[in-house]
């Protein structure tokens, strides 16, 4: 049964319509995303609750774990429904739980989309972030071999993933190929990207809060508890439902490893903030 308050209407790009909160993988891999974190079973379970829950946008990256995440994406959800949007990522490449590497050669991009394509069991991958900007290869070549994917038909759409409103700027008068989403680290105690929002805002570009909860940081901040209270919310729903209201591009993503967490989460769009809660969650961050 789909959660009655997880309405359509949100679009990545022109054609990708979702439902204004997506899943996040990165909690079905261990520390430091490196291996599984529970069993097969209990990835599947969660993420076909996501899905019968109403969510309609799957966010994975084909380091998350490695490999991990988007084999149990596949293997949970494969065949996929129609209108369920399958986004990923590729150029970082994890050497262990503590340690990665940013790889942007054009060669070693599309090997590692069609490796992604093979685990997600995909023809084409609806939407796929260069996951870092290498800075030992020209940006014109990275965003050259992310065209060449999406005109031979491997994905549909691509976006960018930490990055500054500076780079995108420069991505966007470059025009290689149209950036119809970023995902940056952003949430009601993290704006360091609000500039980047504001670009997103005026050029209709998705943007995906990756640690929208903080990673878990604002679950117990007094402000959100006492606004929660009032709204018989959690304070993770508040933080959620501070994203919602606080710009229209804003599409969380939030991941975790438990059903009940998940629930909450989506419960955050059954909350209605008022213009003074606004005001007093955004006081808590000056803008950047």
């Amino acid at each position: 049964m789909t959660h009655p308050a997880l309405r359509p209407g949100f679009r990545i790009g022109p054609d990708l319509p979702v439902r204004r909160l997506g899943y996040g993988t990165v909690h079905l891999t261990g520390p430091g995303c490196w291996g599984p974190r529970g069993t097969d079973a209990e990835a599947t379970a969660l993420l076909r609750r996501a899905v019968e829950l109403g969510v309609t946008l799957i966010d994975t990256a084909d380091n998350y774990g490695p490999d991990v995440a988007e084999e149990r994406v596949a293997a949970a959800l494969h065949p996929y429904a129609d209108g369920l949007v399958i986004a990923t990522k590729g150029g970082v490449v994890r050497d262990s739980a503590e340690s990665w590497h940013v790889e942007g050669r054009p060669e070693r991009l599309r090997a590692m989309c069609e490796a992604s394509l093979r685990r997600l069991r995909l023809d084409r991958i609806d939407l796929y972030q260069l996951h870092r900007l290498d800075p030992g290869v020209p940006v014109a070549e990275q965003l050259g071999a992310l065209r060449e994917l999406r005109d031979a038909g491997k994905i549909r759409h691509v976006g960018l993933d930490s990055v500054t409103a500076e780079q995108v700027r420069a991505v966007l008068e470059l025009d290689i190929v149209p950036v119809v989403s970023v995902q940056n680290r952003y949430n009601l105690l993290d704006r360091v990207s609000e500039p980047l929002l504001r670009l997103c805002e005026a050029r209709g570009i998705a943007f995906l809060p990756w640690f929208p909860l903080g990673n878990g940081g604002l679950t117990g901040h007094p402000v959100c508890a006492e606004i929660a209270a009032a709204h018989g919310a959690t304070p993770a729903q508040i933080a959620l439902a501070w994203l919602l209201h606080h710009s229209p591009v804003l599409c969380p993503t939030p991941g975790t490893g438990t059903l009940a967490h998940l629930e909450e989460n989506l419960g955050a769009v059954d909350v209605r903030l008022t213009a003074d809660d606004m005001d007093r969650l955004d006081a808590l961050t000056p803008r950047s």
